[in-house]
Parts: structure tokens; C-alpha cells; sequence
């Protein structure tokens, strides 16, 4: 199964390191980030979920739940999230599913043949209230990914859900912000107080507006 951008999130039932998870249940009206990594007590998963881990007051701010998944079984995540919590000086308390027949992870597209047959890729979703899709990333088994982008895309995503705004490269929290293409500039002054700057007729920046 290919999830696309915009796709209703499938909801499973899983064994995690925290006992049995029903996806839906578990988010609730959150949000929510459901990440694979390749295998536990490796190198690169081990420094990500620890970070993750540190971020986990961050996510709460944004009400966004996380969970991950490898297809290794619950007494290894058991054993490996005590390296974790003593190497990254933290302590994980998000769920990691036990993916063993591997059901989720091909729900999900997380296995990607041509790059191992057996072991999940780095791939990440980030999944609205309303269970849509709204972020896929996927990297490679040799490159940790990078989570302050995953709270800036989070940032982006409900600011844009609240406003009738879009966000420049590069973007980070309290930047101005683009308007875009379907607001006109006659609406963009009407409903942007803080005023609007226009650089083109396409291309026109106004302050953050929750700011």
C-alpha cells in the first residue's frame, strides 16, 4: 500500500513497549508523528529516539502524540530504551511498536525491498486530528533525521490550518509569513491587520498573524 499526502492514516492495533496500542485510540484529537527505524540497539536510531525524547515537551505544546516502530519484538525495545534513556540522558516514554510480522510496516510502505528486505527505512508521518496525512519523509538507514525540522514543519502545518496563510523557506515561528495566491490583496489588508507587503502581485509577506 503507497499513503499518499491528504490520505486517511489506517488504524491498526499493535504490541508496544508500553503494552497493546490501538492507533486511533492512542492519538485521540492530537495530532500525531508515527516514525519507523531500522532496528533497535543501533547507532543512528539510538541518538533519534533519544532526541526525540528530549523534544517530548515540545510535541506536548503542539498536542501532537508519538509513537514509533521497528520490526524488532517488545523485550528488545525494552531492553534497548534503558541504552537510550542512559546514553541520551533522558527517559522515553512514547510508545515503540513491536512490528514483528511486519503487518504495519507494509501497511504503511515502511519497507522499501531495493534498500533491505527485511529492515524498515527512516521513514516518518505526521497525521492531523482528522487522521489525514500531512507529512511523509523518508531517508535512508545511514542518515538521522533531523527533528527540529519536524517541529517547524508541525509549526507551518497548524499555523496554516488556522490561518489563511502559507510559509516561506525557511520559515521558523514568529517570521513573517506568505499570503497566498487564492487571497487576494484587497482581502489579504482586510483580514491581515498587521498590514501586507507586497513584493509581486504573487508574492506578498505579512506578519505572523497569532503573534
Amino acid at each position: 500500500m503507497s499513503i499518499k499526502l491528504g490520505d486517511t492514516a489506517p488504524n491498526f492495533n499493535a504490541e508496544t513497549s508500553v503494552g497493546n496500542v490501538n492507533f486511533y485510540d492512542y492519538l485521540g484529537s492530537s495530532w500525531g508523528i508515527l516514525f519507523s527505524h531500522p532496528a533497535d540497539y543501533t547507532p543512528v536510531c539510538t541518538t533519534e529516539l533519544g532526541y526525540t525524547s528530549i523534544l517530548q515537551a515540545e510535541f506536548d505544546k503542539r498536542d501532537t502524540k508519538i509513537i514509533a516502530l521497528s520490526v524488532d519484538g517488545v523485550e528488545d525495545h525494552k531492553g534497548w530504551i534503558k541504552d537510550i534513556d542512559e546514553t541520551q540522558n533522558t527517559e522515553v516514554k512514547f510508545p515503540i511498536i513491536a512490528d514483528k510480522d511486519r503487518k504495519i510496516s507494509e501497511l504503511y510502505d515502511f519497507i522499501h525491498p531495493n534498500a533491505s528486505a527485511t529492515a524498515t527505512v527512516r521513514s516518518l508521518l505526521i497525521i492531523d486530528p482528522d487522521k489525514k496525512v500531512r507529512l511523509i519523509i523518508t531517508y535512508p538507514a545511514s542518515t538521522g533525521r533531523n527533528f527540529n525540522e519536524i517541529l517547524r514543519v508541525l509549526d507551518s502545518l497548524q499555523l496554516v490550518d488556522q490561518y489563511k496563510v502559507a510559509t516561506p523557506v525557511n520559515w521558523h515561528d514568529g517570521e513573517d509569513v506568505i499570503v497566498p495566491p487564492t487571497v487576494s490583496t484587497e482581502e489579504a489588508r482586510r483580514i491581515f491587520p498587521k498590514g501586507v507587503t507586497e513584493i509581486k502581485p504573487y508574492l506578498r509577506y505579512t506578519p505572523q498573524p497569532n503573534i
